[in-house]
């Protein structure tokens, strides 16, 4: 008998490399526990709401936010390191801006609406941290989202609208006030929030429990 559907909201941004490797992690989880209950959906969750909306040099970027050069190699050894143990491969020279992620969630919603939405999260992290794109820009959002078998043209009449626009700014400001002031953070059932990069086994174990749960019901 199938697992009765429990919801798995996730808060994350498509230029954080823990989301990417927390989204990883999770799908890893999900692929070795094939009955798991997961219904998932993506909400927006900007790191840098304050970014031009053409983005900058991300070298300029990140030495800014860290404090200099040996800052940023600093902070980012971590990410280096969970990458590689992730079997990820993240090409941090390929990465020349960082972007305004505005229109990135907006492209997320609108695969949602049409049951596309993890397959765009997943082509927004590979866009930016294999390929190195620019993921604010509309000509390469509209090429991803016909790789994911979304209309581009209206994809693109979107974006250069500001359709959802204050919808995507709403939704960011509720999770906000829900407390959540980093991603990813996963939140199960509506109601146990799991923050961070998790690993595959914490995830099984969370999909046993919920299991051990639903048997005892």
């Amino acid at each position: 008998m199938p697992a009765a559907a429990i919801k798995l909201d996730i808060m994350s941004d498509p230029i954080c490399p823990w989301c990417y490797i927390g989204k990883t992690y999770l799908d890893r989880a999900l692929e070795q526990n094939p009955d798991h209950p997961f219904v998932i959906e993506w909400h927006p969750f900007q790191l840098n709401p304050d970014m031009p909306a053409e983005g900058m040099d991300r070298r300029a970027y990140l030495e800014g936010k860290f404090g200099g050069k040996e800052g940023a190699v600093k902070a980012y050894a971590p990410v280096v390191e969970h990458a590689q143990k992730a079997g990820l491969k993240i090409d941090f020279e390929a990465m020349k801006r960082t972007p305004n992620t505005l229109n990135a969630h907006r492209l997320i919603h609108w695969a949602g609406i049409e049951g596309r939405q993890t397959a765009a999260v997943s082509a927004l992290f590979k866009a930016y941290f294999v390929e190195g794109r620019d993921i604010g820009d509309i000509d390469t959002l509209a090429d991803i989202a016909d790789g994911i078998e979304l209309d581009a043209a209206v994809i693109r009449r979107l974006l250069e609208s500001d359709a959802d626009q204050q919808q995507i700014i709403d939704r960011d400001a509720h999770s906000r006030k829900m407390g959540i002031t980093s991603v990813p953070t996963f939140i199960v059932a509506g109601q146990h929030a799991v923050p961070g990069a998790q690993p595959p086994e914490l995830w099984s174990k969370v999909i046993a429990e919920l299991a051990a749960q639903e048997s005892n019901n």
